[in-house]
């Protein structure tokens, strides 16, 4: 079994994820992107619930460390994992959720944007939106 620590969203899904940021105006070095799990489940599937629970003190330590504003969800695993079970990602994706002075913009993740391509827009526009709001707290502080 090979276990992969590295950089997250690499491969296709990366250079989506790319043309995505390059379509908003942003570059990926701009965002910090983190993952659910620090390593890759085999084969690449979906983690296990126990493998997402055992890396969640690591992930809530690098956001108490980063201090982001605005948090994007990538997929159904990091929305149910983050905001809660009873959150669907068809239903949330695109609206803002906000807890404890963070707001979440759920979105599709990028392996769904490779198995549907009518999803890429979705993607965009949450992206969009998620620089809009970042323009409004900039403004705010000038």
């Amino acid at each position: 079994m090979r276990i992969d620590f590295g950089e997250p969203f690499v491969g296709r899904a990366g250079k989506l994820i790319n043309l995505a940021f390059q379509a908003i105006g942003l570059k990926r070095e701009e965002v910090y992107i983190a993952n659910i799990v620090k390593c890759r489940p085999p084969g690449n599937r979906n983690p296990e619930e126990d493998e997402c629970i055992a890396c969640m003190n690591y992930l809530r330590n690098q956001v108490i460390l980063v201090k982001p504003e605005i948090i994007v969800l990538l997929g159904s695993v990091a929305l149910k994992h983050i905001l809660g079970k009873e959150y669907g990602i068809t239903a949330s994706r695109g609206k803002w959720v906000e807890k404890k002075g963070i707001k979440y913009m759920p979105t599709w993740h990028p392996a769904a944007l490779l198995r549907d391509e009518t999803k890429k827009i979705d993607f965009v526009n949450d992206l969009q939106l998620v620089l809009k709001e970042l323009d409004n707290k900039s403004d705010s502080l000038t």
